[in-house]
């Protein structure tokens, strides 16, 4: 058998899980910023193939079929307008986001976790408005004390998050990687500077 047959059959299929399609609504914003809307290349296929989205940028490699040859999408837009949420849903995650991934008490971005402002044990509940991100060591200190007793002191009070307010928030947290054809969509309704 040859071996570049073996290393092309074997190889491609993993290094084709590096190629994600950045999603777009109808109007050419992502779906979200944070996590940046992403699909597996597959499924944009797929949904190309299935009329539901139009290519705007492709990626340098290809994909063979018994009977054609596609280049992978690295951009895809929505056919059809997807109304934005409205109402955030309350996670672990958007918490953080709400909180800009630093501790409440000490500003800290190390080893995250949550705390209850008005802890449970003192009838605290879990809400926007009772749980903040908190370090470890913050958390630990905190325990199931009042924030008087613990002496610490909140940097801002919790409230609920607006949807908009999480996606202006996302776009200050850049994923690990951005393809080059992403950046053209990604920050483009960000001001200029002067």
């Amino acid at each position: 058998m040859d071996g570049d047959f073996r290393t092309d059959f074997v190889r491609d299929p993993v290094g084709l899980k590096q190629f994600p399609a950045l999603v777009l609504n109808a109007d050419y914003r992502p779906l979200s910023y944070y996590p940046l809307s992403l699909w597996p290349w597959q499924d944009a296929i797929k949904a190309a193939w299935l009329d539901r989205v139009d290519i705007v940028a492709e990626y340098d490699h290809t994909v063979r079929s018994q009977r054609m040859e596609l280049r992978i999408p690295s951009v895809v837009v929505l056919r059809e307008f997807v109304k934005p949420q409205k109402r955030v849903a309350f996670t672990r995650f958007n918490l953080f986001l709400r909180d800009e991934f630093s501790c409440q008490y000490c500003g800290s971005r190390k080893d995250l976790t949550f705390d209850h402002v008005v802890p449970r044990a003192h009838g605290g509940v879990t809400s926007w408005t009772n749980v903040v991100a908190a370090c470890a060591p913050c958390n630990l200190r905190k325990g199931s004390k009042t924030l008087r007793a613990s002496g610490l002191t909140l940097r801002k009070p919790p409230r609920p998050p607006a949807a908009e307010e999480l996606r202006n928030m996302g776009r200050r947290f850049p994923p690990n990687h951005l393809h080059d054809s992403w950046l053209d969509y990604l920050y483009w309704d960000a001001e200029l500077e002067a």
